[in-house]
């Protein structure tokens, strides 16, 4: 099964894995990226109290592909009116859901901190982006397993295509909390954001057409730099590090196909394309990288 949506570009992009810079991994920071503890760094100090450290790790790849400078934001983000937030995450917020079911099981209902409660909600990654950046488009929690960064990718696509938006922020996000680990072994953590809009013409980053099956799709790019599982924000991860490889390349690359899955929950892919011959500049949010 194929879906081929009107044409749509990749505007910025982010990879924010904890430790690894740009010399790592394609699309990252120029410094190490900061971990959860250290994302005030990246997003100033306000805000952040009881974030989970996926929330922490998706506002640092989401403020990184805005091109926005570290700390708080100081005026509006430009185009935030019904501006779209899809993330990918499957564990981002399970450590805090079984937290608190433990507390109310152990001590009542009325022990859970109001300031961790809503932390239990589903959307409560994108949420807090949309929040933070004052996106007033919809917003929605992918949790597809291993395809989930390229069923968010689709969806912020999708949402495009039907008006619903003008702008999408996709974001991909697993943390490596106890409760992750023991779910998913080896699982590291991790986050990329891309940014799709309307294409405007023919060139620059593109959306191919993106497939799914339930046999393996073999993906055109290793991601460099990563070692363990990233599970659902692989996708994200994917498409975020193949634009960046593919900005300003001038070797004769001209697309990548990123591939996600597992024999149980199926394999997804995406291509995203550069057009052959023109000279790519830095999408939005590209020169922070």
């Amino acid at each position: 099964m194929s879906y081929s949506p009107a044409q749509i570009a990749i505007t910025g992009f982010a990879v924010h894995v904890p430790g690894l810079s740009a010399a790592d991994l394609p699309g990252s920071p120029a410094e190490p990226a900061a971990g959860p503890a250290e994302a005030h760094t990246v997003l100033g100090r306000k805000g952040l109290l009881a974030k989970e450290p996926a929330t922490r790790l998706a506002l640092c790849a989401t403020h990184e592909a805005l091109g926005l400078p570290p700390g708080k934001l100081t005026e509006p983000v430009p185009g935030a009116a019904r501006t779209a937030v899809v993330v990918a995450s499957n564990l981002g917020n399970v450590a805090t859901v079984c937290d608190v079911v433990h507390t109310v099981r152990t001590e009542g209902g009325k022990s859970v901190s109001p300031l961790i409660a809503p932390n239990a909600s589903s959307n409560i990654i994108a949420s807090t982006i949309a929040m933070r950046y004052a996106f007033t488009g919809p917003n929605l929690l992918v949790s597809s397993g291993a395809t989930a960064g390229i069923d968010a990718i689709r969806l912020g696509a999708l949402l495009i295509r039907r008006g619903r938006t003008h702008r999408a922020v996709v974001v991909g996000v697993e943390p490596d909390d106890e409760i992750a680990r023991s779910l998913c072994p080896g699982i590291r953590a991790a986050a990329a954001a891309v940014i799709l809009e309307p294409a405007l013409g023919s060139d620059g980053l593109l959306l191919g057409p993106l497939s799914w099956s339930r046999l393996p799709l073999a993906s055109t790019m290793d991601i460099p730099g990563i070692e363990g599982s990233t599970y659902g924000a692989q996708g994200v991860l994917g498409v975020a590090v193949a634009a960046a490889m593919l900005t300003g390349r001038g070797d004769g690359h001209t697309a990548h196909l990123v591939a996600a899955g597992s024999p149980e929950d199926g394999y997804a892919a995406v291509s995203v394309t550069v057009s052959m011959g023109t000279p790519m500049g830095m999408p939005m949010g590209a020169g922070t990288n």
